[in-house]
């Protein structure tokens, strides 16, 4: 099968008005622009970069939700205040309830949305933090985040959406110094005034600005980042522009499996510790329960001061989770024919990893980890050989404050009040995941509240 490539439009042809413009060709992006252009606008999609989908492109384990015709497939019986609940202690209980009411609600329908539009997420695992299997994912086990973008810009290809890369938008602009009516927006043929009666900025976080990492988090200032290198919040500066309230900025994810020895920083998906592996120090013990938030897992690797840790699993995990095998094509994986092989390859104590792994799948058999208390990821051990490990450190992942929204995505200002015709949604927004995120919520982040904000457009562009 020839691989899908998608060719954006040339500079010329932008028009000077639409009904919609959003700002980002991620996940969030061009999911609303799909939305509101099924619900009759005539909206195009700004992306600064030379590429199309943004951090999404690099999400490898799931999509969550729950209460799913998918889980029901797969015989789990999930409910949507246990999602709720525990989304909710993982954040700190510092989300925004009433933004995290409607995301779990409309978690499932986010996925039969997706089969609607032929981006079928029919497998199942787990991530940190859950008790169940909510991580929807492609029955290839292939990682969703490229999926989703590539499904998603097919379905826009078919309905000749107008998507620009190389295009800045440098200002949103104002009719009346109150109503946001348009952007100032930089292409190779220069600056351009394009109106609209409503903007959408999708446009991610700052998890790759050393400049914004600096002013919120400057003890994070050395960490290396997991994001693409166009999460400079270029949304957030656009939005404080126009006066819009920024929250909860402090909040910055350190992801705990990152591999950073190398010049470019590799994310390590939660979803292979979801099919079983574990985490070992350079004693070749285990030191934590690895399905733990996403912030206990990295405070434990950094407090070993052991320059990171090893994901330690075998072939039948690797199996499970298909993104290994370009960590692998990469470099980023270390074989052994048997774990004390293995234990040679990385320097760590053979004997102790042999009985590490040895106490694990006792734990794996009778369903009880005395160590740490792990309850997920735990269907199959670790016995089939070859195996294999990745040195990993923590990296910034994620940012979860940002602009002030309400769950209808409308972006509010300094007095809690609505700034008419701007939106907000995804990562460029606060609030929904409290002081940590837990993992596979951020690509259900941008199909859930792409589809709010296509949906609000078109509600009150309708109603004008």
């Amino acid at each position: 099968m020839a691989k899908f490539i998608f060719t954006p439009k040339t500079a010329d042809q932008l028009k000077d008005s639409y009904d919609a413009i959003i700002v980002g060709a991620g996940g969030t992006g061009l999911t609303a622009a799909l939305q509101a252009h099924e619900l009759g606008l005539n909206v195009v999609v700004l992306e600064k970069n030379e590429n199309l989908g943004g951090n999404t492109s690099r999400a490898s384990s799931g999509m969550n939700a729950s209460e799913s015709l998918v889980q029901l497939n797969h015989g789990i019986i999930d409910n949507n205040h246990s999602f709720y609940e525990e989304t909710l202690k993982g954040g700190g209980l510092l989300n925004d309830r009433p933004m995290l009411k409607y995301f779990v609600d409309h978690s499932a329908i986010a996925i039969s949305w997706l089969m609607e539009h032929e981006i079928d997420l029919t497998d199942l695992t787990i991530t940190g933090g859950m008790s169940k299997k909510r991580a929807h994912r492609p029955a290839s086990m292939a990682p969703v985040g490229g999926y989703l973008v590539t499904g998603l810009l097919k379905q826009i290809q078919k309905e000749d959406i107008d998507v620009f890369n190389n295009a800045r938008v440098t200002k949103l602009i104002k009719d009346d110094g109150k109503k946001v009516n348009g952007v100032e927006v930089e292409t190779k043929d220069g600056k351009k005034i394009v109106t609209a009666k409503a903007v959408l900025l999708a446009s991610g976080g700052f998890g790759a600005s050393k400049e914004l990492i600096k002013k919120y988090r400057p003890d994070l200032v050395d960490y290396k980042t997991t994001n693409q290198p166009g999460a400079t919040g270029d949304g957030l500066k656009l939005a404080e522009g126009v006066d819009a309230q920024l929250m909860q900025m402090n909040f910055v994810q350190v992801h705990p499996t990152a591999q950073t020895d190398h010049d470019h920083t590799y994310l390590i998906g939660e979803g292979v510790r979801g099919e079983g592996a574990i985490l070992v120090n350079k004693a070749g013990k285990r030191f934590v329960n690895e399905l733990d938030t996403r912030k206990v897992v990295s405070n434990a690797i950094t407090d070993l001061h052991e320059d990171g840790a090893y994901l330690i699993f075998d072939q039948g995990i690797r199996d499970h989770f298909k993104a290994i095998d370009f960590y692998d094509h990469v470099g980023l994986v270390v074989h052994g024919k048997d774990l004390a092989d293995l234990a040679k390859n990385i320097g760590v104590d053979a004997n102790n990893l042999e009985q590490t792994v040895a106490e694990w799948n006792s734990a794996v058999k009778n369903k009880d980890d005395i160590a740490f208390g792990r309850t997920t990821g735990m269907e199959r051990g670790i016995d089939e050989a070859p195996y294999y490990a990745i040195h990993v450190h923590p990296a910034i992942h994620y940012t979860m404050g940002g602009i002030h929204i309400t769950p209808e995505t409308e972006v509010l200002d300094g007095n809690g009040n609505v700034i008419e015709g701007l939106y907000a949604a995804g990562e460029v927004s606060g609030g929904l995941h409290g002081n940590n995120r837990i993992g596979g919520n951020s690509i259900a982040e941008t199909v859930i509240f792409g589809r709010q904000a296509g949906m609000q457009m078109a509600k009150k562009i309708r109603s004008c």
